[in-house]
């Protein structure tokens, strides 16, 4: 069990370095999808053009991904009126019963779904989380940044393409 661990430790630092931590997108449009809040709202990204959207992929149980959420939730409450939308996408694989309560204690306001492998497969496979998508006014993927991003960057990211 704890080499397995080591392992998968192992493999995702050599994941990490073998990806940039932050990439310009090309002209790629983004991937539409329709999913469901916990709450029974449906977000469909393509209803979102127009706005500039953060797409999010984390999970409960992943250190980084909670160490961001905090700058994440400071960055919609300031720039959710301008055009900006951030769809957490979360990969548990326990489903709501692990994701709405963290959603809860983290008193996270922006829209909360949970992904699956063909979502991730259309993003061209998550490598590790969290990862993060920004998306042009025009439904096209702006920036892809893989690791742990911070407000600073994140707000970065979003005001060059608003």
């Amino acid at each position: 069990m704890m080499r397995k661990m080591l392992v998968s430790a192992l493999v995702f630092m050599l994941l990490l370095q073998a990806v940039p931590a932050c990439s310009q997108g090309g002209q790629d449009k983004a991937p539409s999808f329709s999913l469901k809040t916990h709450e029974g709202k449906t977000i469909d990204l393509a209803k979102l053009k127009g706005k500039v959207v953060v797409l999010n992929f984390w999970a409960t149980w992943c250190g980084p991904c909670r160490q961001e959420i905090p700058g994440f939730v400071d960055a919609y409450k300031r720039l959710h009126g301008k055009g900006v939308e951030i769809i957490g996408i979360s990969l548990d694989e326990g489903g709501w019963d692990v994701v709405q309560p963290y959603v809860t204690k983290a008193n996270i306001p922006y829209p909360v779904v949970i992904g699956d492998q063909t979502l991730t497969d259309a993003y061209g496979g998550i490598s590790a989380i969290p990862t993060t998508f920004i998306v042009s006014k025009d439904g096209k993927i702006a920036a892809k940044h893989v690791g742990y991003l911070s407000k600073e960057e994140l707000e970065n990211q979003i005001k060059s393409v608003l």
